[in-house]
């Protein structure tokens, strides 16, 4: 299954949510695997973003709808990259 990159920044509305309620996080992750993406590691982080999920994904369509549906509740910005293992990506150099 295809791995995804999401880098999420948190708009006030979110970040005050959070505050108040950390575990909305979980909530979020169930909403997610009940699209059928799985959350397989999440990060809180310092610097231009707030967090850094590493998801899976049947394919884009289903990742964009995660991230079309978390974008339109107005709380938070992403970013979603697709990630390849390195074994991929030099097999992929390889083939020619």
């Amino acid at each position: 299954m295809p791995t995804f990159i999401m880098l999420s920044t948190l708009g006030p509305e979110g970040a005050a949510t959070l505050r108040d309620n950390p575990e909305r996080l979980r909530a979020v992750n169930r909403e997610v695997e009940a699209m059928g993406v799985t959350v397989l590691h999440q990060w809180a982080v310092i610097g231009n973003y707030d967090f850094c999920n590493i998801l899976e994904a049947p394919d884009e369509k289903a990742m964009a709808k995660v991230a079309m549906s978390l974008a339109a509740r107005g709380t938070l910005k992403s970013t979603t990259l697709t990630a390849m293992p390195i074994d991929d990506f030099i097999a992929a150099m390889r083939a020619g």
